[in-house]
């Protein structure tokens, strides 16, 4: 077990080339967390300070490195420019648009029928993984063990432009409509909807905002999810990287009870899952965790905790990137469901337990 005083002597060892403290004593050191075979904290610096820095990040993971019984350590270090001193003229936003970046009063909207939480699953960036998580945990959630036999969970693929469930749960043509409600197809215990399903398998979506807009509001509140005597546990939506037109339709059309995270370890993806989390924080979204998917020799370890511990929100925990979360999503069958006993299950099921208990369902 890793002591976190003797992770603060070794980083309080090197000092700050400004200041000449430690790098916790200087407050260089943000967002320093200590597990038990593992460390890792952010250094943010100003843009001209980066060169002097870089080498200072080095030394610190070196140190830590070194440390008997420390196997995983992760040191960002991020340069943000410096307000200028003087005021000039600059290009920028029209007033407009800088007071839609502001948080609004919340718009009074309704859940879609017979759906008594919805959980959102976003990235800000794309190729993180997201779509194989959401599809995973949903599938998590659906597992879980209740006295009345288990929760009842949908996912509704909100990716317009690129959906992927009809692939990843192995389903195929159009779904029914009865009674003035689209019916959704049921695959590994989950209710789905996805575009995918409504277009051809080779069309592509060369939708504008609007249209794409439509499109979600017709899947979330036209389905039928649940009924009156056995309404949807939680339905599960899987949103489009970045933070546009989709997301603000999501959130302008139901109220969401909390957002995870998807991110790889590396900073240019954790760069945009930050603005995911600023997306949610300005229409009082919680984000209930973060997720690092992809983990390992490729893309890195423990970038996503230390940034969990900087937004001061839940690490949920990591996946490796392996072969069979791969084979699973192509072959229609989730690896919680195809492998059940494995360990990328039980680390789903670790996730869906905690959001389950954040969601208090």
């Amino acid at each position: 077990m890793i002591d976190r005083a003797a992770v603060i002597a070794v980083l309080d060892a090197i000092p700050d080339p400004k200041s000449g403290q430690g790098l916790v004593a200087s407050g260089l050191a943000k967002g320093l967390t200590v597990a038990e075979d593992r460390a890792g904290f952010a250094m943010e610096v100003a843009v001209s300070d980066a060169a002097l820095y870089a080498p200072v990040r080095d030394a610190a993971e070196a140190a830590l490195r070194a440390m008997p019984g420390m196997t995983r350590v992760s040191v960002i270090l991020t340069a943000e420019a410096a307000p200028a001193q003087e005021p000039r003229r600059t290009a920028g936003l029209s007033s407009a648009a800088v007071d839609q970046t502001r948080a609004k009063a919340p718009v009074p909207t309704d859940r879609p029928a017979h759906v008594r939480r919805v959980l959102a699953i976003a990235s800000g960036k794309g190729g993180v993984g997201k779509s194989t998580v959401a599809v995973n945990l949903a599938a998590a959630l659906s597992a879980l063990p209740r006295k009345n036999g288990g929760l009842s969970v949908g996912i509704l693929d909100a990716d317009v432009y690129g959906p992927s469930l009809p692939t990843m749960l192995g389903l195929s043509g159009k779904p029914g409509y009865e009674d003035g409600a689209i019916v959704p197809h049921e695959a590994h215990g989950l209710k789905a909807m996805s575009v995918g399903l409504l277009t051809g398998a080779g069309d592509a979506m060369v939708w504008r905002g609007p249209m794409a807009s439509q499109a979600l509001t017709q899947m979330l509140t036209q389905t039928r999810w649940g009924t009156e005597t056995r309404p949807l546990d939680v339905l599960v939506v899987d949103l489009p990287p970045g933070t546009g037109d989709v997301q603000l339709t999501l959130i302008q059309k139901t109220p969401l009870d909390g957002a995870v995270i998807v991110s790889t370890p590396q900073e240019v993806a954790l760069a945009d899952a930050r603005r995911a989390h600023a997306l949610f924080q300005k229409v009082n979204v919680p984000t209930l965790g973060l997720i690092e998917n992809m983990t390992g020799d490729i893309f890195g370890k423990g970038g996503a905790e230390t940034e969990a511990a900087r937004l001061e929100v839940p690490y949920l925990g990591d996946l490796p990137l392996t072969a069979a979360v791969r084979q699973g999503g192509d072959a229609g069958t989730p690896v919680v469901v195809a492998e059940p006993d494995g360990e990328i299950a039980k680390r789903f099921a670790g996730f869906a337990e905690a959001v389950a208990k954040a969601l208090n369902i």
